[in-house]
């Protein structure tokens, strides 16, 4: 008897956990769509922090579907006013070839922008870049020189390449 009594306690509980996790999405989603318009209301109007958040969103399909083209136009919209951030998305983008065509030269000048504002994480695949000799002319020297900058910023892959190159 004990026993039917939880296992029904147990079923009745079971009905609106399943309801409120329904809900939470629910929730979840409304929230998503009323953010990504606010974003986009504020990017279309020119501010360079809202066009990256935007060009963030459709990179990941957060709250919109994914989109790689429509990423990287907010992102360089962003990238042309200074964002460092931005520049270091768009370069990423170019590298990888996502929503435009692969292009190393156009990974290398916006990864630099980026590197140069102090961004590390770009710093480091500027070394990389010269490293390999992807859109620029490989210089070891050069690699060194921007990993030495990530590095001193706590970028851990740059300490790590420093010290496989002796450095």
């Amino acid at each position: 008897m004990k026993r039917e009594l939880f296992a029904r306690r147990n079923a009745m509980l079971q009905v609106p956990c399943w309801w409120l996790g329904l809900l939470a999405i629910c929730l979840a989603l409304a929230v998503g769509a009323q953010d990504f318009e606010s974003v986009k209301r504020a990017a279309e109007s020119g501010d360079a922090q809202a066009q990256f958040r935007l060009g963030a969103m459709y990179d990941r399909g957060d709250g919109v579907v994914q989109n790689y083209s429509e990423a990287v136009k907010w992102y360089r919209q962003a990238a042309e006013q200074g964002n460092a951030d931005a520049q270091f998305k768009l370069g990423g983008m170019y590298g990888g070839g996502a929503g435009v065509v692969q292009s190393h030269t156009e990974a290398v000048k916006w990864w630099r922008k980026a590197a140069e504002q102090g961004n590390a994480d770009a710093q480091f695949n500027l070394g990389m870049m010269y490293y390999g000799g992807y859109g620029v002319v490989q210089s070891h020297t050069e690699a060194v020189n921007w990993w030495r900058k990530a590095g001193e910023q706590g970028n851990e892959d740059a300490k790590a390449a420093l010290k496989a190159m002796g450095k």
